[in-house]
């Protein structure tokens, strides 16, 4: 199903020429600007938000990739100025594969019995329905290839979510998704959330198509404060997996992902 046209006027193709490509990337920082309003300094360290504070204030339905010291050299790798574009793609799919893999461990699953090799019956598990991916164009298309890696032949809906250069209003110009949507479980997937205002548009459109918030998964790599507040205000059945929720977002990852810088 189509909203608009990715060639629509107004609109940016994600198949466009290469002034569009770096303009994309500026559209979608437009997102993210207000929480760069407050003036950061270069030895001013600020902390990340741990997970029994997230549980507090946010409640359950946001929860954080288990920083381990390597998630941690992850988020530092991708967070250093110094970092190769060669090195830093790397080390964001490794990122990307464990947020994938720990979203699906948030999909429901049913008992599922199976017979082995030698006769004996395992106690298993399946999917309680069928899945799908929908990616927020243009830095959500860096998490697919993480779900496909994992989930073989899913299928993956897109969404173009524009922001007006005056207003910074987000807008929704383009959505294409499986026919029955309306009936899976949808893995959103938009790297870096600032302000929360694309991923507001991106979940009312997907509601637009029949799928309950409460199906909805949010992938996501870095989350500020700022966006996590107003996502989970809006939807609190939304469920939400960072990897870190940080006050200032990384918000280079679609320029330097796509070569775009």
């Amino acid at each position: 199903m189509r909203t608009g046209s990715p060639s629509s006027s107004g609109s940016q193709s994600e198949e466009g020429s290469s002034s569009s490509d770096h303009q994309q990337p500026q559209q979608e920082a437009q997102e993210q600007e207000q929480q760069l309003h407050t003036p950061t300094h270069a030895h001013a360290a600020v902390p990340a938000a741990t997970s029994e504070e997230i549980l507090a204030e946010y409640g359950s339905n946001l929860k954080l990739l288990e920083c381990n010291s390597q998630v941690a050299e992850l988020l530092t790798i991708l967070r250093d100025k110094n970092t190769t574009r060669s090195d830093f793609k790397f080390y964001a799919d490794r990122l990307i594969r464990l947020v994938i893999e720990e979203s699906l461990n948030q999909l429901p699953y049913t008992h599922c019995d199976v017979e082995t090799p030698t006769g004996a019956i395992y106690e298993g598990l399946k999917y309680r329905s069928g899945n799908c991916g929908v990616s927020i164009i243009r830095s959500g298309e860096a998490m697919e290839q993480g779900l496909r890696d994992c989930c073989r032949s899913i299928r993956i809906g897109k969404i173009l979510v524009e922001s007006d250069a005056n207003t910074h209003e987000a807008r929704v110009v383009y959505a294409r998704f499986p026919d029955d949507i309306g009936s899976r479980q949808v893995l959103l997937m938009y790297p870096i959330m600032s302000t929360g205002n694309t991923v507001l548009q991106a979940v009312n459109v997907l509601r637009e198509h029949g799928v309950p918030e409460s199906c909805i998964i949010l992938s996501n790599l870095f989350c500020t404060p700022i966006a996590a507040r107003t996502v989970v205000n809006a939807f609190p059945k939304l469920k939400i997996l960072t990897s870190e929720l940080h006050p200032v977002a990384p918000n280079h990852f679609g320029q330097k992902y796509f070569d775009c810088i």
